[in-house]
C-alpha cells in the first residue's frame, strides 16, 4: 500500500516538471520564431537566448544543433496554425472572418519558414518529411475553414485548400526581398476577398 502511494506520489511530482519543460520549450520556440522573422534563421543563438530570457546553454540543451532548433520552430508553428483553425471558427463572428484570420496566421508562418530549405539542403529526406507533415496538418484545417465559409454562403468557390495555400505561399515569396513597395499581406487580403466572387 505504502509502496503504491510512494509510486503515485513520485508520478505526481514528476508531472509538473514535464509541464514546466513543455512550457520552457514553447518559450524558446516562440523566441526563436520571433528572432527568425527579424533576422533570419542564421541569427546568433545568443539573440534567441536573450529574447527568451535564458542562457545559451539552455537553448543547446533543448536543441543541440541549429537544424534541430529550426525544425522545432517549424513544427511548433505548424501545430499552432493547425490548432488555431477550430479555435477561430468557434470564436470569430463568421466563418469567413475565421478563414481570413487563419490565412493571416498562415502568412506569419510562411515568413518564418523562409530560410528553412537552405539550412536543410543537405538533408532532402528531412525536408520532405517536414513538408509532408505540413500538408497533413494544415490542408485539412484550411479545407474545414473553406467548407464552413462556403456553407454559410459567404464565399462561392470550389478552389481546393491546397491550391489556395499555394497561392498565398507564392504571394509571400516576394516578401523575402526588402522592397517596401511589395506588401504581401495586402495582396493576400485581396486574394481572400476574391473568394467571395469566385464561381
Amino acid at each position: 500500500m505504502k509502496d503504491g502511494e510512494a509510486a503515485t506520489g513520485q508520478r505526481a511530482a514528476s508531472r509538473p516538471k514535464r509541464a514546466d519543460a513543455r512550457r520552457n520549450e514553447k518559450t524558446l520556440l516562440d523566441a526563436a520564431a520571433a528572432v527568425f522573422v527579424r533576422s533570419g534563421v542564421e541569427a546568433p543563438v545568443r539573440d534567441i537566448a536573450a529574447e527568451a530570457g535564458v542562457g545559451t546553454a539552455t537553448i543547446y540543451r533543448h536543441f543541440p544543433t541549429r537544424a534541430d532548433l529550426i525544425i522545432g520552430v517549424y513544427r511548433h508553428q505548424v501545430e499552432a496554425c493547425a490548432e488555431a483553425g477550430p479555435a477561430l471558427l468557434a470564436s470569430s463572428p463568421t466563418p469567413y472572418a475565421a478563414l481570413a484570420s487563419w490565412i493571416d496566421l498562415f502568412v506569419d508562418f510562411l515568413v518564418t519558414k523562409h530560410g528553412l530549405a537552405a539550412v536543410l539542403q543537405s538533408d532532402n529526406a528531412g525536408f520532405e518529411t517536414l513538408h509532408a507533415y505540413f500538408l497533413d496538418r494544415l490542408v485539412p484545417v484550411c479545407t474545414d475553414l473553406l467548407a464552413a465559409a462556403t456553407d454559410s454562403g459567404e464565399i462561392h468557390t470550389d478552389v481546393p485548400a491546397l491550391a489556395l495555400m499555394r497561392g498565398v505561399g507564392n504571394l509571400c515569396i516576394g516578401a523575402e526581398t526588402p522592397d517596401p513597395r511589395y506588401d504581401a499581406r495586402q495582396l493576400v487580403r485581396i486574394l481572400i476577398a476574391g473568394l467571395r466572387g469566385v464561381g
